[in-house]
């Protein structure tokens, strides 16, 4: 048995690698792991952090050089690239909840002097509403684990683990993520699923009110 522990506050890689451990539905499961396996998937998640972190700095000197009377274009810049990093720093391992609050304070900044700018337009104050309400809608899905795993530009979930992640994934984590996809991918999956159990020859109950979950929502 290994002796490393488990992180507390995962990363993308360790949490990937702990879905496949002795799960026989995955395509590729992780058996006979060892030290060695574990302490490279947390290896990898501390080098994503630690890059993000030097990111995240950077960025945030730019915000604060920014001229009061600056270029549309270079704060729309900067806010589309604090709200990555938002995105970014949910994934992430260990907690990034000091790092979240305060890009989203800077990204609150940058939208207050948009909307200075928009005052008495109509259209463009109704535009920035609605930009505000996706924002905040899709920074509290990201809340969920599996969502920012999913988002990721390389997301460690293959296409052919999809389904096996989401009937057995936190049911929380994954209802969260089944909004993500729309209802022909809904429909997908759903088949996916369907032929990973029959394929698998499982009766577990659970895993089938899981489908039903999914049919409801």
């Amino acid at each position: 048995m290994p002796l490393v522990p488990f992180s507390e506050y995962p990363g993308r890689h360790e949490r990937h690698f702990r879905r496949k451990l002795d799960n026989p539905l995955f395509p590729r499961p992780v058996l006979d792991w060892g030290e060695d396996e574990l302490l490279e998937v947390q290896r990898r998640d501390h080098e994503e952090l630690m890059a993000f972190l030097q990111s995240l700095r950077a960025l945030v000197q730019r915000a604060v050089q920014l001229k009061p009377n600056e270029e549309t274009q270079v704060i729309l810049d900067l806010k589309a690239e604090l709200e990555k990093h938002y995105e970014q720093a949910c994934g992430l391992a260990d907690q990034q909840e000091g790092n979240k609050q305060a890009i989203r304070q800077l990204v609150e900044v940058i939208m207050n002097t948009i909307r200075r700018n928009a005052a008495g337009d109509a259209l463009a104050e109704q535009e920035l509403a609605e930009e505000e309400l996706a924002r905040n809608t899709h920074f509290e899905l990201l809340e969920q684990a599996l969502v920012a795993d999913l988002l990721h530009p390389d997301s460690l979930i293959e296409p052919d683990e999809l389904a096996v992640v989401l009937l057995t994934e936190d049911e929380t984590q994954v209802l969260a993520a089944w909004k993500l996809f729309d209802g022909e991918q809904q429909q997908l999956l759903l088949q996916q699923m369907r032929a990973v159990l029959k394929e698998n020859d499982v009766s577990d109950n659970a895993l089938g009110r899981r489908l039903e979950l999914f049919v409801e929502s």
